[in-house]
């Protein structure tokens, strides 16, 4: 306080000083380099935050994908029974009829269901094929997704405890937040890695 040209600095004045000169002492090269290392690590935990969730929404549509192409085998295999029926009538036709001209008639028949229920299973068959596909890159997805979160997660802790770090002025603290900031960005590698 301060009364007719007479000026005491309290302990609070004194540490906001010493905050805005950048402090002295063995405690300021730590928080400097606290400080870079949280904005390191919160800009590397953001861009690990965009991938899991690019990583997230490509799995939901590789998934969809796959739905849509099982859909589709699924219509072509139904299209296979429905000729693998007609074909079946036109057999027991076949057998049951009495004129020859008739039995040429079903044969030719059955050999053009038989023909088309082959090319319907080929489409089927390569459906069901993309579909598995589709299915293997969303489970590649969601498998770099939770590699992402994992990272992110951890950067988060590292953050965390950079501010208790901070507080406390523990230097095992620091050391602590450095193998976590490291953990996580190895993760993260692991992610990129897709391992």
């Amino acid at each position: 306080m301060s009364g007719h040209g007479f000026h005491v600095h309290g302990p609070h004045d004194h540490e906001l000083e010493h905050a805005q000169q950048g402090g002295h002492g063995e405690h300021s090269g730590m928080i400097n380099q606290i400080a870079m290392f949280t904005a390191i690590i919160a800009t590397v935990g953001a861009i690990f935050g965009y991938m899991g969730g690019a990583t997230q929404a490509n799995a939901g549509l590789y998934k969809n994908n796959a739905a849509i192409k099982k859909t589709e085998a699924s219509n072509q295999w139904n299209y296979f029974q429905a000729k693998s029926t007609k074909q079946s009538l036109a057999e027991v036709s076949r057998d049951l009829t009495t004129r020859e001209s008739e039995k040429g008639k079903y044969q030719a028949k059955i050999d053009r269901y038989e023909k088309e229920k082959n090319e319907i299973k080929v489409g089927a068959d390569k459906l069901e094929a993309e579909a598995t596909q589709w299915d293997k890159q969303s489970d590649a997805q969601m498998h770099q997704h939770h590699r992402w979160a994992q990272a992110t997660t951890v950067l988060q802790v590292c953050i965390a405890l950079a501010a208790i770090a901070l507080l406390t002025k523990k230097k095992w603290l620091e050391y602590a937040m450095f193998g976590a900031g490291g953990f996580g960005v190895l993760v993260g590698v692991l992610a990129a890695l897709h391992i």
